[in-house]
């Protein structure tokens, strides 16, 4: 049981922030006071190093996940290297208690991979934890399948789910199948906060965009953003840009 209700908005404090040093000096802090959440989608994009991440794991480790990620329940670290955003950040949050919940991190999804076998090497009673995923070791499977079994048997329902980039080792096809399986999870009172650069999953219906850049964040419509503008004018002529970036 996730042990906060859903999340509505997220707020600054910038009292005690020094905004010429990271992670205060970064735009969306220094600009935005806060920003209000989607009960079902909320999507961050932009360019690299602009902070999509960086919010998203503050979020993360204020709702009491592993900064390195996996459930509420795991509190194992390789390598402290998170901020210390999410001391600076307060939350406004509903009534429904989430009855799952997880934090992806594409990066770090390794570590957890390990800590899962770790676990289950000693268990505590009760079933393994990679039962939850499939049964099947999360290392003996491609990158792209260890990500999948954790969509298809990890994510239960009426869950809170974070996820960086879980695009990273999803082709297209899955990438389209992960919509489908979102969708179905929204259904039951899922709510999902998602950085990302793909142009598919951003297509979410109705989703809440904010894109960040030198200027802040702000929301923004599905073609409004410069994700769906790049992807959008090289596939019109590729040939073209591609000249035009080589020349």
């Amino acid at each position: 049981m996730i042990s906060k209700g859903e999340l509505k908005n997220i707020f600054f404090k910038k009292e005690h922030a020094d905004l010429n040093r990271y992670p205060f000096s970064l735009p969306f802090f220094r600009i935005n006071s806060g920003i209000k959440i989607s009960p079902a989608v909320t999507f961050f994009v932009g360019e690299n190093g602009t902070g999509k991440s960086t919010l998203l794991e503050a979020i993360a480790v204020a709702s009491g996940f592993n900064p390195e990620g996996g459930s509420v329940n795991f509190s194992f670290g390789t390598r402290p290297s998170h901020s210390v955003l999410h001391e600076y950040i307060t939350t406004s949050r509903g009534t429904q208690r989430h009855s799952d919940g997880y934090f992806l991190r594409s990066e770090s999804f390794f570590n957890v991979a390990t800590e899962i076998e770790n676990m289950d090497a000693e268990p505590l009673g009760g079933g393994k934890i990679i039962d939850s995923y499939g049964g099947r070791s999360l290392h003996e499977q491609s990158h792209g399948e260890s990500f999948w079994s954790l969509f298809i048997h990890r994510f239960g329902g009426n869950g809170f789910y974070i996820l960086d980039e879980p695009e990273a080792a999803l082709s297209p096809s899955r990438q389209m199948a992960m919509l489908i399986k979102m969708h179905e999870l929204i259904a039951t009172g899922s709510q999902f906060i998602i950085a990302t650069h793909s142009p598919i999953l951003l297509a979410y219906p109705n989703a809440l965009i904010y894109e960040f850049s030198e200027f802040g964040m702000e929301p923004r419509r599905y073609e409004q953003t410069q994700l769906f503008q790049s992807y959008n004018d090289f596939f019109r002529n590729p040939a073209y840009v591609v000249r035009e970036l080589l020349r």
